[in-house]
């Protein structure tokens, strides 16, 4: 991924295998840049890896190695052992100088790399349940998801976007009686909220235009009639859904039903794999599903005693669906109160056949919403709850997807409305746009600068740094992507904008009393631009030119 580091390791593997005739594979090799720069570029631990092996000292391994090592192949200009045995090495010029044609040369495709070796990927994420507004949580995991998304097919993963709808079930039915009431009170005829109903706004506007457009034709509290105001609802609902996620520029390249699902017997057809494997019994008038054998901590109730299926059994037949659809991994990223749900997802995979590492599931942690140091409480129910648009509203989009990604999932996050809103360095959606913009500025401001004929004057010691970094983005998203850990690259991003404002403080970018040093540092500017651009690309976030 790093053209440097792995030249470095390939060299390296290749004198342990010449010094000691040992297979010592290049992935075993790490690499790593010094804090301290007087220790060269980067530094190789490879020495002490093999002290219990060869049983020796370490330093004796690294001097022995270092006799058979390629110091012209890997673009070594020196190299020293430091301290127990670590190898320091400082490279070529020319060998830090590539990475600037290199991100010329790719564009906005430099960071892309086929590390995913084309897997076929199904993410599911977002999945709420078409019965009202996307909140917090929601929030969360669509620019999760869709960052995750948008790292794996720069990777090369072969990615299905996937939204699934749960339009069947105890909430449908509440959100259908929900506004057959409110229909009925906008007709001024006697009506009743269902105790598990939806109270908020956004379902008193829907049927208030239902009214508007057909009159009391649905007035009768009839099975008929609610069948309408179900189908109704959850049009509503999931175009209101659509837009907003379209708005946060969330997409879905599938978009499943539950009620399709079950409509196609694909329940009762994955409940019959589970019977015929010998899975499932009777008890107590219910049916079960042995999940125990699969590493459950209690078998789960299929079908319960009044004949209705429980949440499980969807839910298993949905995966099998998947499953069936020929990818070699599922990836569903639930909310925290999920987190028990998941063995018994896995136990399904296992006895239908397949293998339950084929799914993975990330867990979303809660999220508060503060400001001044206070939370900001709303609820979902009231019809009260804070939701995508409103948020992107308040802060914008760019900061509210940035500040969801760059914490790590398993953490819980505090959105801090007054630094999202800031426009300071503190703020790092600000900081790093703000990089971008200068960047953009410096470029334009150099038209009359002719081109570089080469780059063997970028010497200076933040030059290198910048270099160095910028040189370090492809293995940083293809780790993003295999760890599905867009924080990762929001890390990257800080770092970046940080060493070029160093730079940029350090070294005249434009001098017109010397165009060929302002030529090559501009250079370096529309690489560390292309870079900065694509990363936060990856997270969904823009690259403003100017601010």
């Amino acid at each position: 991924m790093n053209q440097i580091e792995d030249g470095l390791k390939a060299a390296v593997s290749q004198a342990v295998a010449e010094a000691f005739d040992i297979d010592f594979d290049e992935g075993q090799v790490v690499i790593e840049i010094p804090k301290d720069k007087s220790h060269g570029d980067y530094a190789c631990n490879t020495a002490m890896q093999l002290t219990r092996m060869l049983r020796r000292n370490p330093r004796m391994i690294a001097e022995e190695l270092m006799q058979h090592f390629d110091l012209q192949g890997a673009g070594v200009r020196s190299y020293e052992i430091a301290g127990p045995g670590f190898i320091n090495f400082t490279m070529n010029r020319d060998s830090l100088t590539m990475i600037i044609g290199k991100v010329l040369q790719m564009g906005s495709a430099y960071g892309t790399n086929d590390s995913g070796a084309h897997m076929k990927v199904n993410v599911e994420y977002v999945s709420a349940n078409p019965t009202g507004n996307l909140h917090l949580g929601h929030a969360r995991g669509a620019a999760w998801g869709d960052s995750v998304t948008r790292i794996m097919n720069a990777s090369g993963y072969d990615v299905t976007r996937e939204y699934y709808v749960n339009d069947a079930g105890n909430q449908i039915i509440n959100l259908g009686k929900s506004l057959q009431a409110r229909y009925r009170e906008y007709l001024a005829l006697p009506f009743s909220l269902p105790q598990d109903g939806y109270h908020g706004d956004d379902v008193k506007e829907i049927a208030i235009s239902l009214a508007k457009a057909y009159g009391d034709q649905y007035a009768d509290e009839t099975e008929e009639n609610l069948a309408f105001f179900k189908k109704k609802g959850i049009e509503f609902e999931l175009d209101k859904i659509r837009r907003d996620l379209d708005y946060y520029r969330v997409h879905f390249d599938v978009w499943s039903s539950e009620q399709a699902i079950r409509d196609a017997g694909k329940v009762e057809a994955a409940l019959a794999v589970l019977k015929e494997k010998g899975y499932t019994y009777e008890k107590d008038g219910a049916l079960w599903f042995e999940t125990t054998r699969f590493g459950d901590d209690k078998d789960r109730v299929l079908r319960k005693t009044d004949g209705s299926y429980t949440y499980l059994v969807p839910d298993i037949a949905y995966h099998k669906d998947k499953m069936d659809r020929g990818y070699d991994l599922l990836v569903d990223f639930f909310g925290a109160d999920h987190h028990g749900y998941v063995p018994r997802l896995k136990a399904s995979i296992a006895a239908l056949g397949n293998d339950p590492d084929r799914l993975a599931v990330d867990i979303i942690q809660m999220v508060r919403l503060v400001e001044n140091g206070q939370e900001v409480k709303m609820s979902k129910r009231l019809g009260n709850a804070v939701t995508i648009r409103e948020l992107c509203d308040e802060v914008g989009v760019d900061a509210a997807r940035y500040f969801f990604v760059q914490r790590a999932l398993d953490t819980h996050l505090d959105f801090d409305l007054g630094l999202a809103r800031s426009q300071s360095n503190d703020n790092p959606v600000y900081y790093a746009q703000y990089a971008h913009a200068r960047m953009c500025s410096i470029l334009r401001q150099a038209q009359d600068v002719p081109a570089a004929a080469s780059y063997a004057r970028l010497t200076h010691e933040k030059e290198v740094d910048l270099m160095k970094y910028i040189n370090e983005f492809t293995g940083v998203v293809s780790e993003a992507a295999r760890l599905r850990a867009p924080h990762k690259v929001c890390n990257y991003i800080q770092k970046l904008a940080q060493k070029f404002h160093s730079f940029y403080n350090a070294c005249k970018v434009i001098d017109h009393d010397d165009l060929e040093l302002s030529a090559q540092r501009l250079d370096l500017v529309k690489a560390a631009r292309i870079t900065l651009g694509n990363a936060l690309e990856l997270i969904g976030v823009e690259a403003p030119e100017k601010m």
